[in-house]
């Protein structure tokens, strides 16, 4: 890290952006729910992929958390920065578990409990 402590908005960015990344996970899942195979075949069915709402919302997440992430990265080491981004890997399994009612045994919770304990290891 910087000689200095990061700043809320560090804070902030290495925190949003895994939660963004996330989000966007759950748009594309609902975007690719929406394509009806009989239809996505040929240039209009790209076409009708290209433009789904979710998709365009999940695109616009990933480069606004894109974007986001390149600031945290002139403040933050890339090594001390990147563990954070293991979030998304707790994230998306809740997300699925809420929106999609995707079942999350007791492996998943051990790994998300060796997860978290990881990052919080290699960041202090």
């Amino acid at each position: 890290m910087s000689a200095t402590a990061p700043t809320a908005l560090i804070w902030t960015g290495l925190l949003l952006t895994p939660v963004m990344i996330s989000v966007g996970q759950v748009l594309f899942k609902l975007a690719g729910g929406r394509i009806d195979g009989r239809t996505a075949t040929g240039a209009m069915g790209v076409l009708q992929t290209l433009l789904d709402p979710f998709l365009l919302v999940a695109l616009a997440i990933y480069g606004t958390a894109t974007i986001l992430w390149i600031y945290v990265l002139r403040h933050v080491p890339l090594s001390q920065a990147y563990p954070f981004m293991a979030l998304s890997f707790v994230l998306v399994p809740l997300a699925s578990w809420l929106f999609f009612g995707e079942t999350l045994g007791l492996r998943y919770w051990i790994g998300a409990g060796l997860l978290l304990s990881g990052m919080a290891i290699m960041n202090t």
